[in-house]
């Protein structure tokens, strides 16, 4: 049998897993990379991040326009050609991914595409295409990410029924769409088939849209929504769906305990995702996994065997591209015994981003969490209505908070609703990583007119001194 040696194998060429075959390499370490599909990137590149953020923008800018009458400024009604903005997704995608193949060459990192399975705690065997090839190891680094939850109950094996994979391939342009789900994955792409024309449903069980995000945050989220969306139904579950002709017949039970149909041309369900752990021979290299699948991790990413790791989706907690990212690094360098202090992932602060519209970001204590665990805090606000940049977008539906540690004024979290809310939400991580309090923001000195500003003149409100609001310090 033909058999390979590496001092790093990783299984996965996502985010998590490219970053940690490069970084590995960086130090010297003579590393293969493994993964199933024949286009490097993972789910993040391909059927995910990208492909959705390059929709999400394309379809704001022809509704932007559309909106711009009041401005002086009049279009005719767009032509939407499908065809055409497929291939500039997918050429977007085919970039990325050649960037990453060609920076795995520059670092000598060997790839193979094929399916990955333990053998041992030492040993991987690879299907390839054309046979097959063992790797014998002395670290690995599982980043095999997850994938869309699709319950059997919403499984009828129908192509009008849809997760996130199937419509990022935008086959078509449903006249009617059920969202299931009103998380973060549903409302982006809720938005962007909204923007193409269908009438969106969108059906939460829970009692609010994008769970864990503040209330004050979500609320211009759910004002916008509904005026976009047909319907919104909140404390509301799907019990089954069926199909009837050329629609998928719904059943709901609604707050009231009652049940209402409603039939639709297609169905995003977008409920979640599951871990890819299954038929990975987990158990033959003794990783040990939770009740839902996920891999078992320490601090530092090490699963139950001491010298296997596990990084982003496959390893649980929050399922982001930039977490697996920078768990890459956590992995690597402790393994590569790299820092005499090693970081762990305690030791980081993960900002989340909902690209709906407007976008929400947040990083640190939120205020919601802070009053379920009973920490005291204070809070400060500026309302984007203030701000002259948001005005000069038409866009005034932002606000932007900091939750301070009461006796220090110290930065505890950040959170920001409104346009570009994700790019504004950098200076929020670095002020909670650095321990920065509310008097650093203020004293920095931001650029005028621009929506950063919002940030300082939070910091600036609190003490009692924003130019452009007031609000006496208590």
């Amino acid at each position: 049998m033909k058999k390979l040696k590496a001092d790093v194998v990783v299984l996965g060429a996502g985010p998590g897993g490219y970053a940690a075959a490069f970084y590995a390499s960086d130090k010297g370490k003579n590393v293969i990379l493994i993964d199933k599909g024949t286009q490097l990137g993972g789910v993040c590149l391909n059927r995910g991040c990208i492909p959705s953020k390059a929709l999400i923008n394309a379809t704001s800018v022809m509704e932007e326009a559309m909106g711009s009458d009041h401005r002086g400024i009049s279009f005719s009604q767009p032509k939407i050609d499908l065809k055409k903005m497929r291939a500039w997704k997918d050429g977007i995608i085919t970039t990325l991914a050649t960037g990453i193949r060609q920076l795995a060459k520059k670092r000598n990192v060997e790839l193979l595409a094929g399916k990955a399975h333990f053998e041992s705690p030492q040993l991987i065997r690879v299907e390839l295409e054309k046979g097959q090839v063992f790797v014998e190891f002395e670290t690995a680094i599982i980043a095999v990410g997850s994938r869309p939850a699709l319950p059997s109950v919403f499984d009828l094996g129908s192509q009008r029924i849809m997760t996130s994979t199937e419509a990022l391939e935008l086959s078509d342009i449903p006249q009617s769409l059920l969202v299931i789900g009103g998380g973060y994955i549903g409302m982006e792409l809720g938005t962007v088939y909204a923007n193409l024309g269908s009438k969106i449903t969108v059906v939460e069980a829970m009692g609010s849209l994008l769970a864990g995000a503040d209330p004050d945050l979500v609320r211009p989220v759910m004002k916008k929504a509904k005026e976009k969306f047909s319907e919104i139904h909140l404390s509301t579950k799907v019990v089954s769906l069926q199909t009837e002709g050329k629609h998928i017949k719904v059943n709901m039970v609604g707050p009231d305990q009652k049940t209402m149909s409603k039939t639709f041309d297609k169905v995003l369900v977008s409920i979640g995702r599951t871990p890819n752990s299954d038929d990975l021979g987990l158990s033959d290299s003794g990783i040990e996994v939770d009740d839902r699948g996920f891999i078992k991790v320490n601090t530092y990413q090490q699963t139950s065997v001491s010298h296997i790791y596990a990084i982003g989706d496959i390893s649980g907690g929050i399922l982001l591209a930039h977490k697996a990212s920078k768990e890459a690094k956590i992995a690597v360098d402790h393994r590569c015994e790299s820092l005499s202090n090693p970081i762990s992932n305690e030791d980081i602060n993960i900002p989340a981003v909902v690209f709906t519209d407007p976008e929400v970001a947040w990083v640190g204590l939120t205020e919601t969490e802070a009053k379920s665990k009973g920490i005291k805090v204070n809070v400060a606000k500026f309302s984007w209505g203030a701000s002259g940049k948001a005005l000069a977008h038409d866009r005034t539906d932002g606000l932007t908070k900091l939750i301070l540690e009461p006796e220090t004024d110290r930065v505890l979290g950040v959170g920001i609703v409104g346009i570009h809310a994700g790019d504004l939400i950098s200076e929020g991580v670095l002020a909670v990583e650095m321990g920065a309090n509310a008097e650093d923001l203020a004293f920095t000195v931001h650029p005028h007119p621009t929506l950063s500003e919002t940030i300082m003149e939070s910091a600036e409100a609190f003490y009692g001194h924003s130019a452009h609001v007031f609000s006496p310090k208590k």
